[in-house]
């Protein structure tokens, strides 16, 4: 069949065509002028001033704020200006807007248009915010009906850069004119986002790429604590043709507000909005089935304690009027009986296990007796409520308490530890006025192999995704620049940016990315990241190959020279100092960098990429909000651990001569660090050794590097929700990040050393039958996944040298071979890792 091209149409066409292409070609000595390479120590405060022929203000929220004014109906939000930089659409030239913006540096258009993206081509790196839009006027077309067409039938015909069929009109021949008339040309905008800063506490210094928060700010987070929600708020854009003191309507996570347009806004500008602290949403009232249940023995009054019902272990809290032996009854929802409800983690998590708290039906740790505590005390199914200090069984749960930041595209955070048993997590995750899961299907899934759980949380992250009609991110990187870019443009994002489709490309490289561009980048850039010699991170102390937070990645350390210098014969001597300081790391962004990890991992664990890193035991804890014990302690720093260990069967502290203060050293430079306000006035005695004991654990655990943990926290929790993460433990949160490791059987077995029962087997080929079956069923009978847990069981992460079994690094951080000690089973009835 034919096909026509029908000239006509729009007039502007070509014209827009020509002027692109004339713009393409004078844009490229400006891209190539500015594109040079800068210190990370230069970022991100000054790079954008150095590489972007335009003045970019650093903080574009911090300079107005204005409360939108007029009919609040019907949900009102407070707005402020965003000072974002954005082009007139009534005319050719850009205008600049925003108080950072120095006016007699105003660049001419050719400047600015050399840094935005011209017919699709990136002319610098950065995130772009790609969106399609149709509007326009429609576009009328004449052509002619091609030989052999039939009425009713249809023909294919070119309207300017779209192919269109059109179907013959019944009245209408071959060689008659037709009009036809198409809906505007879809128009595709990519917009080149700034990167957001960093917001500190109240409670912290400014620093590390962190500023501090605003009156404002500090105003919205304040009103928000004290009516008992959290702080939130958003950044929407100014539709057209609207101005100050209009009134526009938006939605925003399912939410719609009326919002008043400021007095120094306009069309096209971002504005924050400050939305009412919304209610927690009533959940629908479930059928219920009633219970009837005898106070457990040692239960008193208002103290919780868990019970069994229609074979479930729910948590209940003994009402004010009742003893034990007495009877109550209380209500369940009918769905909480079907299936199992208690997530159960007594092999990782030290007895401690996730339970439904009736009252809210959120999840809360608990530490339930064991089997060997049922023996001796009857009263089973009681809840150690944790009132006296016990060194094996104390247990700490960090807490997230989210803040709104300068800028909406990134918040802040106070984050604290706080017992195991205070700590909770909703059972339910809402997105969009839809229920996604639900405390039933949160206890459905835990039990079942990774893979099935992969597989749930896949699909939840899949209608966590914004449409891609809805607008996609752009990512373009140099090579020789990788980290630097990638820091701006994932920097650049919002919250919401983070869950809508990525697309990344490297400057000068063109290429479709089907999947592969994005892994090679995800595994590049944490690569870098993870680097030692970067200085964010260090190897830890017991395991060569997990890594740990550089507690000196944001410090400078002062160092004095002395030198003896002969002047005359007479000799005199004359004595110099010179003082020089060194950079640790990059102590002026090092939070920016914990920031964009966590980002990048959230992005790895929801599009399910692997990163290249293995952290500590505890950071993943941290991760999924997991009790913190001195068993981990005692993997971070044995030596550290035996030390508090041997103070609790110690008689007379005094003779310890110990406060509240610890001595740390970094690079040879002594400092001392208060544990507690005060410290270095308060003695240590046996009253008191439990605080000493748990001020220890959370300076090692958390406070030494805070800043750096809260940020990657915060990064993380940018795109993955903390409900969807229960189903998860650390060690398969690991094996989800980085993936299962490729394990050369023989060499595992060949560097493999055996003592006790088996001390008599040799090299390669074990002579006890215990050890030969041990081999064959890990060789034959175990997956990738299962060795992977059994090296994690062992060894404390699922990672491999690079040079093999024959250099794995023991917990003193010496080289120790994989051992295993033949015992009696009447001493050890299950297998344990040392």
């Amino acid at each position: 069949m034919p096909i026509f091209r029908i000239m006509g149409g729009s007039r502007n066409n070509a014209t827009t065509s020509n002027l692109a292409q004339q713009v393409q070609h004078q844009q490229a000595p400006a891209v190539r002028q500015n594109d040079r390479r800068v210190s990370r120590h230069t970022y991100p405060g000054q790079r954008l001033t150095q590489n972007a022929p335009f003045q970019a203000p650093n903080n574009p929220l911090m300079n107005s704020a204005a409360a939108a004014r007029g009919n609040m109906n019907p949900n009102p939000a407070a707005a402020s200006h965003s000072n974002y930089n954005h082009f007139d659409p009534a005319s050719n030239n850009p205008v600049i807007r925003g108080a950072n913006v120095d006016p007699g540096n105003t660049p001419d258009p050719q400047t600015l248009l050399s840094a935005m993206q011209v017919d699709g081509t990136a002319a610098r790196p950065g995130a772009y915010a790609v969106t399609r839009s149709t509007t326009g006027p429609s576009q009328v077309y004449r052509v002619t009906v091609p030989p052999g067409v039939r009425p009713g039938s249809e023909f294919t015909v070119h309207a300017g850069a779209r192919r269109v069929r059109v179907r013959c009109p019944p009245t209408s021949r071959p060689g008659h004119s037709l009009q036809i008339t198409l809906p505007p040309e879809p128009v595709t905008h990519n917009q080149l986002l700034k990167i957001a800063p960093l917001t500190c506490t109240e409670e912290d210094r400014p620093g590390g790429g962190a500023v501090h928060m605003t009156p404002e700010v500090r105003k919205v987070n304040q009103a928000a604590l004290e009516s008992g929600g959290v702080a939130q708020t958003f950044l929407v854009t100014i539709p057209q043709n609207i101005y100050p003191g209009m009134q526009f309507t938006v939605n925003v996570e399912g939410q719609r507000f009326m919002v008043t347009c400021p007095n120094n806004a306009g069309p096209n500008m971002k504005v924050r909005i400050v939305p009412p602290t919304q209610p927690e949403e009533p959940m629908a009232a479930p059928k219920t089935q009633v219970f009837e249940v005898i106070v457990p023995a040692g239960v008193r009054p208002n103290q919780p304690f868990t019970l069994m019902a229609n074979g479930q272990r729910v948590l209940v809290t003994c009402p004010t009027n009742v003893a034990p032996g007495q009877k109550i009854r209380f209500q369940l929802p009918v769905q909480q009986v079907i299936g199992k409800i208690q997530l159960s983690y007594e092999n990782e998590s030290g007895g401690w296990c996730r339970t439904i708290r009736v009252k809210d039906l959120k999840f809360q740790w608990v530490r339930v007796q064991s089997k060997k505590e049922e023996e001796h005390d009857p009263s089973s199914g009681f809840v150690d409520d944790m009132s006296t200090f016990d060194f094996s069984k104390a247990a700490y749960v960090r807490k997230i308490s989210y803040l709104e930041g300068n800028d909406a595209r990134m918040r802040t955070a106070k984050v604290d530890l706080v017992p195991a048993n205070e700590a909770v997590v909703d059972s339910r995750l809402i997105h969009a006025n839809k229920t996604l899961l639900s405390y039933a299907d949160i206890a459905n899934i835990q039990g079942k192999s990774l893979e099935e759980k992969v597989a749930w949380f896949q699909n939840i992250c899949k209608q966590l995704t914004s449409k891609w009609e809805d607008g996609h991110i752009k990512l373009v990187v140099r090579r020789h620049s990788l980290l630097q870019d990638s820091v701006e443009a994932v920097m650049s994002l919002g919250r919401d940016d983070m869950r809508k489709h990525w697309r990344v490309e490297f400057l000068g490289e063109p290429a479709i990315d089907a999947g592969g561009v994005t892994r090679e980048w995800f595994q590049l850039v944490t690569e870098q990241l993870f680097d030692p010699d970067f200085g964010l991170w260090l190897s830890s102390v017991n395991n060569q190959m997990c890594m740990t937070i550089n507690p000196a990645s944001g410090t400078f350390v002062i160092y004095f020279f002395l030198f003896w210098v002969q002047l005359s014969v007479s000799h005199t001597i004359s004595l110099c100092y010179f003082c020089d300081t060194l950079d640790i790391s990059c102590p002026d962004d090092h939070l920016v960098y914990f920031r964009f990890l966590g980002r990048i991992m959230g992005r790895a664990l929801f599009d399910r990429q692997l990163i290249k890193g293995h952290m500590v035991r505890h950071l993943y804890k941290h991760l999924l909000g997991w009790p913190i014990t001195f068993d981990d302690l005692e993997a971070q720093d044995e030596e550290y651990y035996n030390s508090l260990k041997k103070f609790t069967t110690m008689d007379d502290l005094s003779m310890m001569c110990l406060d509240f203060t610890i001595t740390e050293e970094t690079l040879g430079v002594r400092r001392d660090v208060e544990l507690i306000p005060g410290g270095n006035m308060k003695e240590v005695t046996a009253e008191n050794l439990p605080q000493y004991l748990e001020a220890n654990l959370q300076y090692r655990m958390l406070d030494r590097v805070k800043p750096q943990i809260r940020e990657l926290m915060l990064g993380f929790f940018d795109i993955i929700p903390e409900p969807a993460l229960t189903v998860f433990d650390p060690n398969e949160l690991e094996l989800s990040l980085c993936g299962l490791p490729s394990i050369d059987m023989d060499d595992w077995q060949y560097n493999t050393i055996y003592s006790g029962l088996f001390e008599n087997s040799n090299k390669g080929k074990p002579h006890h039958k215990c050890v030969q079956w041990f081999w064959e069923v890990v060789r034959d009978d175990f997956d990738q996944e299962m060795k992977a847990r059994l090296l994690q069981f062992v060894t404390g992460t699922s990672g491999v040298p690079p040079r093999g079994f024959s250099v794995l690094q023991g917990n003193d951080g010496n080289i120790k071979k994989f051992a295993i000690h033949g015992v009696d089973r009447n001493s050890y009835a299950f297998p344990r890792s040392q």
